[in-house]
């Protein structure tokens, strides 16, 4: 199986756990992560995760994020055939720019599942015709 998360996964379990919600989602991703590594499943990453994370104001929290970020084996760099297609996706509905991204490298790694925490792009992406399945973590 090859996973890909989002930079808003990555982050997840730093953020204020006082919410069921976020904790819950914490747990899930702390958990993917292990079982992808305990099973030898393939993590994907991609240069626009690392861009993300490398601009993180917090030094705490990127240095927290990027030993996270490390349980990936399979880093997808930017290509024109990405570019296009996360173009073509804005184009398509209401994706942001980096969404776009994220979403164009998990395709173009031929990943079997998306993760992320953003429940507006869990939606927008339902109605995309996308070659990844988008899931929140937790499901």
């Amino acid at each position: 199986m090859k996973a890909y998360l989002d930079t808003c996964c990555y982050n997840r379990p730093f953020d204020d756990q006082g919410q069921d919600r976020v904790h819950n989602e914490s747990e899930a991703i702390l958990s993917i992560i292990r079982r992808c590594q305990k099973e030898g499943h393939i993590l994907v990453g991609s240069f626009i995760l690392k861009m993300e994370i490398d601009q993180m104001p917090d030094q705490g929290r990127k240095s927290n994020v990027q030993v996270l970020y490390s349980a990936v084996n399979e880093e997808v760099p930017y290509n024109l055939n990405i570019g296009r297609r996360a173009m073509a996706l804005r184009n398509m509905g209401n994706v942001k720019d980096m969404d776009s991204l994220h979403l164009a490298c998990a395709e173009y790694a031929c990943v079997d599942i998306f993760l992320t925490t953003d429940i507006r792009l869990i939606k927008v992406c339902k109605i995309l015709p996308l070659r990844v399945k988008v899931l929140n973590p937790v499901s």
